[in-house]
């Protein structure tokens, strides 16, 4: 039982300490923005140009550190627009082979425009803008976005029409018909079965800093009364922020409410290891974190867009994605770690405390990197 229980303890040590650089390698969805004037097509990408340019594969990818081309992709990260324009021609002249937009035949599209960030940290990634643009036939009514296989997620929104459509495409997908002339949104059905997964992917795999503060709420005790009461409150308050946040009630700047993420993420832990049951404080303390959480989900939600006519229909859609990454996150810490050492006498002291001061640790990273670096 003891070389089992380190075992165990060993490689959940390894995945929370992996995790503390992840947000700077995190994978994001290319934001697309789709438009037609004077009988052009413009596609607008808001993009991470140098994870396509290192030929990285993102369909599924949550770290760029995961691939064998993560050494090109942090050069490419230092190189300023001028050495990267060269590289995008010859990049786009195959890739743009396999980014098909047609309105029953296929529109040659060419790059038009590129922007790119002037060189800053390199452990950060940059978003750059690559405009696409092609001629339509005349008397086109409505086209068809295909998105190549291995560019990851598209939140693709159309512009400059009432009722447009916006949606969600995976790497080798394509859009339904987009109506130029707008028309096109979403049914609440369709609302709301697209933004689940969009809800469910922030938690697994991109929300590492969500995910280490409720596995913070799950050491605390090996009992589900307290985890309960826990996740209860937290739930309830980042619902009601994240409402809020979508709606344009409430702004915060990332550059507040990152921080204070992180710090949440420390307390949580640091307050593990002093005690070892639920005070009564305890549950109104995360329903205060939920609403600094929530407000990080409405950011989320902000760079997506949700659809005007079928706004709460996205935003429940959302919440529960949210909602089942979270238990997900519970489920596979209960299955990996608490089913098994539940009635172990040493739990606490060998996997609950030292887990705690390994988030706390990695907490406290992110929070002077968020607010120093």
């Amino acid at each position: 039982m003891v070389q089992i229980l380190r075992l165990t303890f060993t490689l959940l040590m390894s995945s929370l300490l992996q995790v503390a650089g992840a947000r700077a390698h995190e994978v994001t969805p290319t934001i697309g923005d789709l438009s037609v004037q004077d009988g052009t097509l413009r596609l607008e990408l808001r993009l991470n140009l140098e994870a396509f340019l290192a030929g990285i594969d993102l369909d599924g990818l949550a770290d760029t550190d995961d691939t064998e081309q993560t050494g090109d992709y942090d050069l490419l990260r230092g190189l300023p627009q001028s050495e990267l324009e060269p590289m995008v021609d010859t990049f786009s002249q195959d890739w743009l082979e396999t980014l098909e937009v047609t309105v029953g035949a296929r529109v040659a599209m060419s790059v038009s425009d590129l922007q790119v960030p002037a060189v800053g940290p390199v452990d950060l990634p940059r978003a750059s803008i690559l405009v696409l643009e092609g001629a339509l036939p005349q008397a086109t009514g409505s086209v068809t976005l295909h998105w190549p296989s291995g560019s990851g997620g598209l939140v693709l929104r159309q512009q400059g029409v009432e009722d447009p459509y916006t949606g969600f495409l995976q790497g080798g997908e394509s859009s339904p018909p987009i109506p130029l002339r707008g028309g096109a949104n979403l049914t609440a059905r369709d609302a709301f079965i697209d933004y689940i997964p969009v809800g469910f992917e922030h938690i697994i795999p991109l929300g590492w800093d969500h995910i280490l503060f409720v596995l913070g709420l799950f050491f605390l005790s090996r009992h589900l009364r307290p985890l309960i009461w826990q996740i209860s409150a937290f739930t309830v308050a980042h619902t009601v922020t994240l409402a809020l946040g979508a709606l344009g009630y409430v702004t915060v700047p990332a550059s507040i409410v990152e921080p204070l993420i992180a710090a949440s993420i420390v307390y949580v832990a640091i307050e593990n290891v002093l005690t070892n049951h639920l005070h009564r404080w305890r549950p109104v303390v995360i329903f205060a974190f939920g609403l600094l959480h929530g407000l990080g989900f409405a950011s989320v939600l902000g760079d997506f867009g949700l659809p005007t006519e079928q706004f709460l229909p996205a935003l429940i859609g959302f919440n529960i994605g949210v909602e089942l990454g979270q238990l997900t996150v519970i489920a596979i810490a209960w299955i990996s770690v608490g089913f098994w050492f539940r009635n172990y006498p040493k739990y606490r002291g060998r996997v609950a405390i030292p887990a705690s001061i390994t988030i706390a640790a990695i907490g406290t990273y992110w929070f002077v990197e968020r607010v120093f670096l």
